[in-house]
């Protein structure tokens, strides 16, 4: 089979590829395509999510991202000013004294092993679909339909979003959908001392040097090595959303490695 791909790339133009791999990754989201739309759960999401759509149009937010550059930025700062908390972030809410306004996490791997954590969170929750296997509807727990494939920035998130790799990448659209004027990436480094081949699922052996906490993917912690090139792909689809838009995202992580956005000295925004 393998042969025969090959044989085929050499053959066909690449835009004829392109095309042909987007119509089979249609049709395997296809058969998701039901429940997505019409579960009782996904139709709760989908009516709840409406008071949310430009709830907070004009004004600015953080994502906050998971990177050790985290240890080197001021987060008291953010007390009083909107925030996005993704996966573990909830590690820090005891230090920080406050927690975040809402809360991401798509990746089944973080899902499935911090549903307990997930589950208690009292703050607006935005869970991706696949989560139901692990986490129970509650208050304020908003399933997202969530899709590996099909490249696209949603200003809808009743609809189908595009994971571009990243948590991130789904918290920019929330962010968009809420109406938010102005976006600021803190702790998003985009540099990983773990190395290898991206999406694959490996074991953590020992403490965390990927992430603000040593303890974030601990020991014996199950995740998947980054997937850069994608996420970059992502954050550019973005970044031109919310410039036609004329809005915008900038980047604050202190001495992060992503070159999408317009950079801005953190401390200048106080």
């Amino acid at each position: 089979m393998s042969d025969i791909k090959n044989s085929l790339k050499k053959i066909l133009p690449e835009p004829v590829i392109a095309s042909a791999r987007a119509t089979m990754d249609a049709a395997a989201r296809l058969k998701d395509w039901p429940q997505a739309v019409f579960h009782p759960w996904r139709r709760d999401t989908i009516a709840n999510l409406a008071r949310y759509k430009d709830i907070h149009r004009g004004e600015r937010c953080f994502i906050i991202g998971n990177g050790p550059s985290l240890k080197n930025t001021d987060l008291s700062k953010l007390k009083g000013e909107y925030t996005f908390g993704m996966n573990r972030i909830y590690m820090l809410f005891e230090e920080l004294g406050f927690e975040t306004s809402y809360y991401v996490s798509i990746n089944d791997l973080v899902i499935e092993q911090c549903a307990q954590d997930i589950q208690r969170l009292k703050l607006p929750r935005f869970i991706s679909w696949r989560g139901r296997q692990w986490l129970q509807p509650d208050n304020d727990l908003f399933f997202l339909y969530t899709t590996y494939t099909g490249p696209k920035f949603s200003g809808d998130i009743r609809g189908r979003i595009w994971e571009g790799a990243t948590v991130t990448n789904v918290a920019l659209q929330i962010a968009y959908f809420m109406g938010f004027e102005t976006v600021v990436l803190i702790g998003v480094d985009h540099s990983f001392a773990t190395q290898g081949k991206p999406n694959t699922t490996v074991v953590s052996e020992g403490d965390d040097p990927n992430h603000f906490h040593p303890g974030y993917f601990g020991k014996g912690f199950r995740w998947q090595l980054p997937d850069l090139d994608t996420s970059e792909r992502g954050y550019w689809m973005a970044r031109q959303a919310y410039e036609k838009a004329g809005r915008k995202v900038l980047d604050a992580t202190v001495g992060g490695k992503l070159q999408i956005f317009d950079k801005v000295e953190y401390s200048s925004l106080f």
